[in-house]
């Protein structure tokens, strides 16, 4: 989230879109209702009337995977009417920028942009001109036909409500009272937010859906103000927080690169990701990058090791490989490694294809499961299909502590970093994750001393300082307090930084006090000033709101800096300073200074220092050509699709997205059905209030099992009638990749569309079912037994194993499937 859960009570009008935020954030719409009641207009898109959709001013349908095309006609709305926010797009965003003459858009190329070879772009039209001092040129009248401004008018311009509507099924009418409301917050002093989740982000083109929201959200001035921005719910309490630390294959804490082969010393990463500009006024913040690299490897690994010594100890990556989810399974599918940690997750069920990530744990020598329970994972081979006999792979269970059972820290959507503090110990042999880490670290470490290896002091030099030490020279107990101040960093040496000396080993203030050579540590610069010599920032609870905005900055910790909202400097007249919302400002100058929020890099009032610092540039950049399949978003169908064409263009699907059912296996859990007879109903995953993930702790709960029991399908009355199925009735769907049984209700939540004049009905599966229940566990004397088991597999045994060009996330959220009542 660019702004935070409190501000959303700030908007004037609040787009949820992708996102069923009344049911699965509940929390979040605490502040919807907030700014309702203050006057604020709450608008609802999605295929299916939702809570959210009940409480909504306006409710608009879609089918699903067509979000592009329903913001794209949001774009052309908004700039044929004139409703950009003129001064913030001219002074805050790249709109002014000229683009090299030779690029070309999908109006122009069949559905694609310039450069496309094969699966991939040649980026080299994608290009802003530059004058001979190597500065973008720029036309503030936003008129010149090379202009940002006027390239993404005629992108847009095809995005007509006709053509819209017959992509979408929403009507015309509907398609005009969205972008009407919504685009009215571009006047100065309002303000609008958009609030998604999944629904967004599980498509082949999940990034490109954001970043239409986002263009919208620049060109009407809605980012870096009071009640905007632009704000993903997150699907647990610390998703944002494991993101942060690097839970991604491409990324190092703090969103610092992994490292490529390519990149074989310290000097040629850093150059490598160390942005320059010639851009006047940008502060250009990512140029400390040399700063952040260096102190993380200071905290891996101790100062007796050179920096680059330490480097060359960090895992590269082959370049070009991918190591996202999708790519993992589909190589150990194919038997290409022998071992697999599952930790706190339950692949089974919540990888895409499931019956292909069940087939590939069959493939494995071993494979260990770090859990609260047993599941779905870790008792595949006693699964549906599966012969025991037969399947090689030796399985270990090391239970686990819940969030509850441990002390430690979450960061929420918010990038709000919270302390928890431990209620109870866990029970039995179960550990806190980061004891069960710790023992794995030593015993791993004495393997490499004792055996040897590739690259063993990559694990025998890690610096690991988190506890106190017993008689073996090992930590006796993980002390997570240690873990903090490590993230956060510390000074190596008495450093003279900013006219102040500081002790060695006094924590570091912030990351503006961090260097790049070797004296300081942080673990993740953007944490650095969440543990300093004042205390532990997370475990603030002042409730007082000095601001009168909402921002509450003495309650636990924001990153970065206690930010609460990013890109504050946005919010306030470039040439005045002046906020643009004076009822509701995020920042103001008082003569002397900025006071309210940490004011985000920017200088006092005329200073013109641009407001985006993590940009290059310095603005928001609404020509974006850092995507993998085009600078501006595009309509593409989703991989399985109910329409033989694209009705925008001759390109059907995303053209660099990677395609496993042209390259996998040849098997039905690759394949792909679209257009297909015998598949003709587009279906959707989303999740209910009463399970969490693929249930591993709600659906051993009787209470929650009762009331939400098992696998359902929801479809409109038409579908039910066309097929001849009652409410209650059990249900077979099925996809080209599997089937599952679930209950049928028939609800008017759903309703058929009309795309391009045909009928295209649409269902609906929950995704936190699966076969292991508490029937299957041992009880000892005394244990009560549950009454309610739970019933039903999971609905990604049905989903197609495709993802997104740019994260590889899977395409859950629109794929083609059949309903027919079992037994016929």
């Amino acid at each position: 989230m660019t702004n935070h859960w409190n501000d959303i009570a700030n908007s004037d009008c609040i787009l949820i879109m992708g996102s069923n935020a009344a049911s699965n954030h509940p929390i979040s719409f605490k502040y919807v209702t907030k700014a309702q009641e203050d006057g604020a207009k709450l608008i609802s898109v999605d295929p299916r009337f939702t809570q959210t959709s009940s409480k909504a001013d306006i409710y608009a349908a879609l089918r699903s995977g067509t979000d592009i095309a329903f913001l794209g006609g949001m774009i052309k709305y908004l700039l044929d009417h004139e409703l950009i926010q003129k001064k913030y797009v001219q002074h805050y965003t790249n709109a002014t920028f000229l683009v090299n003459p030779a690029f070309k858009m999908p109006g122009e190329k069949d559905g694609v942009f310039s450069g496309l070879q094969g699966n991939k772009y040649d980026k080299s039209t994608w290009s802003f001109q530059t004058d001979a001092d190597g500065v973008v040129k720029k036309d503030m009248s936003l008129t010149d036909p090379n202009c940002v401004y006027q390239l993404l008018k005629k992108q847009y311009s095809r995005y007509t409500p006709k053509v819209v509507s017959k992509i979408t099924g929403t009507p015309p009418e509907k398609l005009l009272e969205v972008y009407k409301e919504y685009t009215a917050t571009g006047a100065v002093g309002k303000a609008g937010t958009i609030m998604y989740a999944m629904g967004w982000t599980q498509h082949t083109v999940g990034v490109q859906n954001i970043r239409s929201m986002a263009m919208i959200q620049l060109l009407l001035g809605n980012m870096g103000v009071t009640g905007g921005g632009v704000n993903a719910l997150r699907g647990e309490s610390n998703v944002q927080g494991s993101t942060d630390h690097c839970l991604l294959f491409h990324i190092l804490p703090g969103y610092l690169k992994t490292p490529k082969a390519s990149q074989p010393t310290l000097a040629v990463y850093n150059t490598k990701y160390t942005p320059a500009t010639k851009e006047n006024n940008s502060l250009n913040w990512w140029k400390n990058y040399p700063k952040y690299s260096a102190s993380l490897l200071r905290s891996l690994y101790d100062s007796k090791n050179t920096l680059e010594d330490s480097y060359n100890y960090l895992p590269k990556l082959d370049d070009g490989a991918n190591y996202s989810w999708l790519t993992l399974f589909d190589t150990m599918f194919k038997g290409e490694f022998s071992g697999f940690f599952a930790w706190g997750m339950n692949p089974a069920c919540s990888g895409a294809s499931s019956n292909k990530t069940r087939a590939a744990l069959t493939k494995l020598d071993w494979m260990v499961n770090v859990n609260l329970f047993d599941n779905e994972t870790g008792s595949f081979w006693r699964g549906p299909e599966m012969t025991p006999e037969k399947i090689k792979t030796e399985v270990f269970m090391l239970p686990c502590a819940a969030s509850m059972e441990k002390e430690g820290s979450i960061t929420n959507s918010g990038r709000w970093m919270q302390w928890r503090y431990k209620a109870v110990s866990p029970p039995g042999q179960a550990l806190p994750d980061g004891e069960i880490i710790s023992k794995l670290h030593y015993k791993i470490k004495a393997l490499y001393e004792k055996e040897g290896g590739p690259l063993a002091q990559a694990i025998t030099e890690l610096s690991w300082n988190y506890g106190p030490l017993g008689d073996d020279g090992q930590i006796r107990y993980l002390d997570t307090h240690m873990v903090a101040k490590e993230i956060n960093g510390y000074f190596l040496k008495d450093t003279t930084v900013k006219g102040k000396t500081y002790k060695k080993g006094s924590l570091v203030p912030s990351f503006a006090y961090l260097q790049d050579d070797g004296s300081t540590s942080s673990g993740n610069w953007l944490y650095c000033n969440s543990y300093t010599e004042k205390g532990n920032m997370a475990a603030r609870r002042n409730k007082k709101d000095k601001s009168g905005v909402g921002l509450h900055s003495d309650w636990a910790w924001c990153w970065p800096v206690n930010r609460r909202i990013i890109y504050n400097g946005a919010s306030v007249d470039p040439d005045t300073g002046q906020p643009w919302d004076k009822k509701d400002p995020v920042i103001v100058w008082n003569g002397s200074k900025w006071v309210g929020d940490v004011p985000d890099g920017v200088s006092p009032p005329g200073g013109g220092r641009k407001p985006f610092i993590m940009k290059p540039h310095g603005v928001g950049s609404i020509f974006g050509p850092g995507r993998a399949e085009g600078p501006f978003p595009e309509h593409y169908e989703p991989l399985e699709s109910p329409v033989e064409i694209n009705l925008l263009s001759k390109q059907m699907n995303n053209p660099v997205i990677k395609r496993w059912d042209k390259e996998g296996s040849g098997t039905n859990v690759d394949a792909r059905a679209t257009s297909d007879p015998r598949f003709p109903f587009v279906c959707t995953t989303y999740r209910v209030s009463e399970h969490w993930q693929t249930g591993i702790m709600t659906r051993w709960c009787p209470w929650l099992a009762e009331m939400q029991p098992g696998l359902f399908i929801e479809m409109s009355p038409e579908l039910a009638g066309l097929k001849g199925i009652k409410s209650g009735e059990i249900v077979i769907a099925s996809s080209i990749r599997g089937q599952v049984e679930a209950v049928a209700i028939v609800t008017k939540r759903w309703r058929p569309f009309t795309i391009d004049g045909n009928t295209v009905h649409q269902v609906g599966l929950p995704w936190h079912f699966g076969w292991v229940t508490t029937k299957m566990r041992e009880y000892v004397h005394g244990d009560k037994k549950p009454e309610v088991f739970t019933f039903g597999d999971s609905a990604n045994l049905l989903t197609p194993f495709i993802g997104d060009a740019n994260t590889m996330i899977p395409e859950s959220k629109a794929f083609m499937v059949n309903v027919q009542k079992k037994g016929v």
